[in-house]
Order: structure tokens, then sequence, then C-alpha cells
């Protein structure tokens, strides 16, 4: 990126922790953190926080949001609305429905939800929808359509981080679409050892980065279990500044403002050890890009210095310590609140503004 590309007019303001293991629960053992977020057909606001057991089983909750004064303070638990009982959610020594997000889709009436289903290979992406936030029907593990000019079938590798954004934009062939971000992990050696890391035609940057890719809204329209089949595939953002050295990916559903898409993402320093392991040597924080509104796969500003980064006891020791990790995002009384895992152990929230 030229070092003349403008920042993100944005800053995000520490308000608190609203949500922390429940003492004796044993599905929070090992801590809350990384929610999704939505408001149910009356308009109340719940999280959808990853509630992490013993053993680092994932599942996914329901908790109301409390707000005070326009705040949000705390949750009341309201249960758990999808846990690993698929087969291809459970491993041997690994199960998860991990790291939702979700995002309401106007045009379909309906939630999305992307999680990570950590399964016998690994971790893959998984989508479900849902119309109250409380049942949701599992669509199956996200699909990329083979494209030629990659060389490469982008099924093979693990992926995280993955969101829709919440109105249909213009795909790369001119089709209304609906278009989701994405992290593909190049080393399949994750997988099968000795097959190394491997990347499509075209990237020279091994290091884990923002894909973006769409659904042709036609499709779902046609068939809600299209959402699950991604095409036209093209890369958005890698890492650029020091906060973001080893990695980054994207965070909440994009926001559309003036400037186009604000997308909150993580950007990584330290080392990653296997995909299969709780990472202990690692620094995630917060930063930002504005992508065009017209077309997304576009980055148009982003901040070189985080947003948020590890400074609190609580971002800076936990399950994994020194991670800011932003999931969801929400308007409350005109203002939005960014929700974040604190150190893979709670969830904090951050009130987003601008700067000018």
């Amino acid at each position: 990126m030229p070092p003349e590309t403008p920042t993100v007019p944005y800053r995000l303001t520490r308000m608190g922790i609203v949500m922390t293991p429940a003492p004796g629960d044993p599905l929070e053992a090992e801590g809350v953190l990384n929610p999704a977020s939505g408001r149910g057909p009356d308009g109340t606001l719940y999280l959808l926080p990853r509630l992490v057991a013993e053993g680092n089983v994932s599942r996914v909750g329901l908790a109301r949001v409390v707000v005070e004064d326009g705040v949000p303070v705390g949750v009341e638990r309201e249960g758990i609305v999808l846990e690993p009982d698929r087969g291809w959610e459970r491993g041997v020594g690994n199960a998860g429905t991990e790291d939702p997000r979700t995002t309401w889709i106007e045009a379909l009436g309906i939630h999305v939800m992307t999680y990570v289903a950590y399964g016998p290979l690994g971790p893959r992406t998984a989508v479900a929808v849902s119309a109250d936030l409380r049942d949701w029907k599992r669509l199956g593990p996200a699909l990329f359509r083979y494209q030629d000019d990659l060389d490469m079938d982008l099924n093979l590798f693990h992926n995280k981080d993955t969101v829709f954004f919440p109105e249909p934009v213009t795909a790369p062939d001119g089709r209304r679409a609906l278009a989701v971000l994405h992290r593909p992990m190049w080393d399949l050696g994750e997988t099968k050892p000795g097959q190394g890391v491997r990347v499509p035609a075209g990237v020279e940057d091994e290091r884990q980065s923002i894909w973006i890719s769409y659904v042709p809204l036609d499709a779902v329209e046609a068939d809600i279990s299209a959402l699950t089949l991604w095409e036209q595939h093209r890369f958005v953002a890698g890492p650029e500044f020091d906060f973001e050295a080893l990695k980054i990916g994207g965070g909440p559903p994009p926001l559309r403002v003036p400037e186009g898409w604000l997308v909150l993402h993580h950007g990584v320093t330290g080392v990653i050890d296997s995909a299969f392991s709780q990472q202990q040597r690692v620094n995630y924080a917060a930063g930002a890009l504005l992508l065009d509104a017209d077309d997304p796969s576009r980055v148009v500003a982003r901040t070189p210095e985080p947003l948020l980064a590890p400074e609190t006891d609580d971002e800076r020791s936990g399950i994994v310590p020194n991670v800011v990790f932003p999931t969801a995002i929400e308007e409350i009384d005109g203002r939005h609140f960014v929700f974040y895992g604190m150190a893979d152990s709670k969830i904090g929230v951050a009130l987003l503004e601008r700067t000018d």
C-alpha cells in the first residue's frame, strides 16, 4: 500500500467488561470470548458468545445484553444455541463450534452465522441461519467454487475469520451478490505433514490475509443453502504494518459508513504454533480498514497503528495472553459499540467514534 494512503478516521475507547466465565460452570471453565451479536424479533440485543469447556471444547451461547445509560454493562445468560453435535464438528482430541459472527441481512430477512467447525481435519468455516437468534439451521461447511486463474482449490485450506456483509454488493461479474470476508490458512502441513505452504497463483506473500468471495443473490433467493457456495475469490489486504507483521484477519460484520465499508480487523505479532493448539506467544491488536463502497475488494484506507491493543490486565492475562479480538458491533442509542475477546477469557466492549 502506498505511504500516502489515508488512515481511517475512527477510534475505539474501552467501556468495560460485559461478560466473564460463570464460576463453577463446566461449560465456561476455559473462558467466554469472541461473541457474535444481533437483535431478536422484538429488538432485544443479544450476544452469542463462544463458551469454552475444559479440554478446549467450544459451544455458542445466547446472552441478553444489559444496558445502563446507553452503555452495555453485562449480560443475562439464556442457554446454548449451537454445540459440536455433528461429526464434522468433532475430532479426536478437538471439537468445537467456535468464534461465531452473525450478520442480519435485510434482503433475506434472516441472521446469517459463520462459525469455525473444529472437526477431524482442523478448523473449517461453516454457515447457519436463524430468524430469531435462538433456533439455528446448519447449512453445512462453506465450499469454494474452483477458480482457474488461482491455480488452487481453496477447499484444501483451513479457513477462519469469516463474516458476511449486511447488504448486497456488485460482484466482479456484475451480478448482485452477498459478499463474505475470510482468511485462508496456506500451510497444508497442518492437515497432512510434509505438504508445506501452498499459495494461489499470483500470491507472493505467504502470510495469512483477508480475502473476499461472493454468493450470487438470485441463487440464495432460490435456495438458502447457496449461502455455502462461495465464488469469485479476491485478495483484499495482507499484513502491512508492525502490529500485523504475522497475519491479519477480519472481525465484526463490515459497517457501512460515509467513506465506504468500515472493517475492524485483528493484526497479529509474535510466534504462531500449531493450528491445533492454543497460542501462548502471540499478540493480537485491533485495527481498521476502509473498503470501497462499490468494490469492497479494494482498500481505500487503513490504520498504521492499532485502534486497540492489549494493555489492561484482563487483555494481557488469560487463557491466551495479550489478545484483543473484535468480533461484533452494534448500535445502541445512536452510538456504535464493539464487543471483543480479552485474552481468550472474557468479553469487553469499546465505543467506536469518528475522530473528525
